[in-house]
């Protein structure tokens, strides 16, 4: 029984943590939405697109315990990253760089 309780505290610690976390970036960035997504044992992310267009995730390590931390944080939260939440993500240099890699101006392959 201490062990259940042991593990259940430690989630709702995790849970405060990641919901602190998002509301921070939520009071940041003008409010924020967001998605959640299972990656398998590595447990689930969160995706959080602010109303300024800017992004982050995080990782929970479970689903349950992103599902909790969003609900908690009171954010808006979205079944998939597509159409007008997608459209909502602002990109600069940085990130343009990071996705295209060689391809955008690196050094040739031929």
């Amino acid at each position: 029984m201490a062990d259940t309780q042991q593990v259940d505290a430690k989630a709702e610690r995790t849970v405060a943590k990641l919901a602190r976390r998002i509301t921070a970036f939520s009071k940041e960035h003008g409010g924020a939405e967001g998605q959640v997504a299972y990656l398998g044992q590595r447990g689930a992310r969160i995706v959080l697109v602010g109303e300024d267009g800017g992004w982050g995730d995080l990782v929970a390590p479970s689903y349950d315990i992103a599902e909790k931390a969003v609900t908690k944080a009171g954010i808006t939260v979205h079944e998939a990253f597509d159409g007008e939440f997608a459209a909502k993500v602002k990109t600069g240099p940085y990130e343009w760089s990071r996705m295209a890699g060689i391809q955008v101006g690196g050094p040739s392959n031929g």
